[in-house]
């Protein structure tokens, strides 16, 4: 069974930077789609950027230029590196997990998601 957990969310100043991981198990990285989302109290949950198995990525308009998606295949770990923070990056930031779906950046077409990892940006 696909098994995901997130980490490496907290608090930071604006401008400040985080790296966020998303820990792989029960599925070879390689054979998955893997992407990040965010969801802030009250809103709908946005995708943020995705990563196919050869590196391609996918990123939302609002964090182009300020998040990196990247992948370990040999760690079976996923992460997001954020720079650039700003207040309204504020949220729960989810990753999932779905083979054949690569670039998408829709809720819907991921079934297996992490419990996912706070960010608080303040100004």
């Amino acid at each position: 069974q696909v098994h995901l957990v997130e980490s490496g969310g907290g608090s930071v100043q604006a401008r400040g930077s985080l790296r966020l991981s998303c820990a792989g198990s029960g599925y070879l990285l390689s054979d998955y789609c893997m992407a990040w989302f965010r969801q802030a109290p009250g809103k709908e949950r946005e995708g943020v950027a995705s990563i196919d198995s050869d590196g391609r990525t996918t990123y939302a308009d609002s964090v182009k230029g300020r998040f990196t998606i990247s992948q370990d295949n040999d760690k079976n770990t996923v992460y997001l590196l954020m720079n650039s923070l700003k207040p309204e990056d504020t949220a729960m930031y989810y990753c999932a997990a779905e083979p054949g779906v690569c670039g998408s950046l829709f809720g819907y077409d991921y079934n297996t998601w992490g419990q996912g990892t706070q960010v608080t940006v303040s100004s």
